[in-house]
């Protein structure tokens, strides 16, 4: 599988697994949560939304833990860790037959005017697959259950929409414009871990 493939199949972090290169991911997975929303039309008002730049981190205490979730025969895993000092970290690994393919480091920063996400990629041993540095998208919409960020530069992901179903899971929702132009949309359900208890002797 070549790199630019696989960065598009595992790109951003929360498991915003991208089609590409003719790596479709399997139809399970392609489940819409909120088609017309990621097609370009603008989140549907909520009388319970608030302005993005209204949020902070404690917002997003909910991410924080150990995630799982699978797309075809590749096992997704992230962790996010509580926020500190304006900043929240959460790294993501994907991995097929014992082999991993990617890795992502990933941050949540509060800045004066909201909140943004960044992200970068990296092979097993930590070199680094963007030349230009890492990516970043801005929190434009949040409500109780739905927050959507957008990139305002090269689209990569253009879109991405985390959604919450309940407490220990949530479905994580990206959209890119592909070499032809064309919008692609993925989703994937992540599942919350929980953490095992010591053995007593």
């Amino acid at each position: 599988m070549r790199r630019d493939t696989i960065r598009r199949a595992a790109a951003w972090g929360l498991g915003l697994l991208l089609v590409a290169g003719g790596m479709a991911p399997p139809a399970a997975c392609q489940e819409p949560f909120g088609v017309p929303a990621l097609a370009g039309a603008a989140p549907a008002p909520n009388a319970l939304s608030v302005p993005a730049q209204k949020m902070t981190l404690a917002d997003f205490t909910w991410l924080v833990g150990r995630w799982q979730g699978v797309w075809g025969p590749r096992l997704v895993q992230q962790v996010w860790m509580p926020a500190r000092a304006g900043v929240m970290l959460g790294t993501f690994q994907l991995t097929e037959n014992d082999k991993t393919l990617v890795v992502e480091l990933f941050t949540l920063v509060e800045k004066p005017d909201g909140v943004h996400f960044h992200i970068r990629h990296f092979t097993g041993s930590l070199a680094a697959w963007e030349n230009t540095g890492p990516a970043a998208l801005k929190l434009t919409s949040i409500d109780p259950k739905t927050s959507v960020f957008e990139n305002p530069s090269d689209g990569q992901p253009r879109r991405m929409i985390l959604r919450r179903l309940d407490a220990d899971t949530y479905v994580a929702g990206s959209e890119v414009v592909g070499n032809q132009g064309a919008m692609q949309v993925t989703e994937i359900t992540y599942h919350r871990q929980k953490e095992a208890r010591p053995s007593r002797h």
